[in-house]
């Protein structure tokens, strides 16, 4: 086991900043919150702003196939300032999950060619997997390929509803295999759900002798998804570091600025413990978002990498909802209105705390890594 590199980079802080800019020009609350009202939740303006300026779809692919030659780490600082903003951007699903599913298979021409026009932003993608699929489970898939037309059902997928491109898993000949398939053809139907996090739509993807291209059948197929889900589930707790600081920051301007009693309500020890304690394990889950980013960049051992994903993917998470629990209470009654933007945060974080594995999953996954008995 390496030492963990738990300090961003001056290129990070760069790229961290660009991100945060473009995002507060484009993306405020009162933007996204509007959005949620609309039938077009997801604002593909912004995700191509983010591609064509900042390279964002194609962060994590090499150059050589047209993408921007970033790591995990890198991944993960945009990862951070999205969840800040609550970004409706398909970019967990897209430029993380499906990206780092492609990214194992590369050598495949398929996968190569699917890769380069992920980096241009010629396609947005998702990965059909089950939302709550988390790292380490034991995959399985409705969805049966006969002479390279898939057919079954993909439930609860999230990011679909922007997706032109679905990588999924399917038994083919009595084997896994991973699939390429267009979700706009007559023989694909996609049915929305509707889900706690108004940014972040579910959909189901029904397919009928769907025509599709096979990347790679057998253990490599099931290697690629579980790359994407350990890819993912870091990614993952980065972003819900965004949304657990956002909250930290902006309960905090409100205890200075609201007053009782003919002072500032943060100056009552009670408020200031309760903050405080938001603020602490704020901190810790930043350090353990970056060592996860830190290992999938840097370490070789599977094992090593499973391990610290699962310890980040476990604290992040519960730290997102502690947060925005706190931010609503803390505010008292406005924190309860539809006008402020408490709400999203919560969804987000309440969401994202089943999403590729609920905290007590990944203990369990955690406990098994480190070879704990069971209770």
């Amino acid at each position: 086991m390496s030492a963990r590199q738990l300090v961003i980079s001056q290129d990070q802080e760069a790229l961290r900043s660009a991100v945060r800019g473009l995002l507060s020009d484009h993306a405020p609350w009162t933007s996204v919150l509007a959005r949620t009202e609309t039938d077009a939740p997801y604002d593909t303006a912004l995700w191509e702003r983010l591609g064509r300026d900042l390279g964002v779809t194609g962060l994590l692919i090499p150059e050589e196939l047209g993408g921007a030659g970033g790591d995990a780490r890198d991944l993960a600082v945009v990862s951070e300032q999205l969840g800040a903003f609550v970004a409706p951007v398909p970019f967990l699903g897209s430029a993380v999950l499906t990206t780092a599913a492609l990214l194992t298979v590369r050598s495949e021409p398929l996968a190569a060619e699917l890769l380069g026009q992920l980096a241009g932003g010629e396609r947005t993608a998702a990965l059909g997997m089950p939302a709550a699929t988390m790292p380490g489970a034991d995959l399985s898939t409705t969805i049966v390929a006969v002479d390279g037309a898939l057919t079954g059902t993909a439930s609860r997928v999230f990011d679909l509803a922007a997706a032109d491109l679905v990588i999924v898993l399917a038994w083919d000949e009595g084997e896994p295999a991973l699939y390429a398939v267009r979700p706009d053809a007559s023989t694909a139907v996609v049915t929305p759900i509707t889900p706690l996090d108004l940014t972040r739509p579910l959909a189901s993807l029904e397919l009928s002798a769907a025509p599709a291209g096979r990347l790679v059948r057998g253990a490599p197929a099931l290697a690629a998804v579980s790359t994407a889900l350990v890819t993912g589930a870091a990614m993952l707790a980065a972003e819900q570091v965004g949304v657990a600081q956002w909250s930290l920051d902006t309960t905090v301007a409100y205890l200075k600025d609201r007053h009782q009693f003919g002072r500032p309500i943060g100056s009552f020890q009670a408020l200031k413990h309760r903050i405080a304690h938001v603020w602490r394990r704020t901190g810790l889950a930043r350090a353990a978002a970056i060592a996860a980013a830190d290992a999938l960049a840097s370490e070789t051992d599977p094992d090593e990498i499973a391990t610290i994903v699962a310890v980040a993917a476990s604290y992040c998470s519960e730290t997102a909802v502690f947060a925005a629990e706190e931010m609503v209470q803390l505010h008292g009654g406005i924190g309860m209105t539809w006008e402020h933007p408490a709400h999203l945060y919560l969804g987000r974080a309440k969401a994202d705390e089943l999403l590729l594995g609920a905290p007590d999953q990944h203990r369990t996954r955690l406990a098994e890594l480190v070879n704990l008995p069971a209770a």
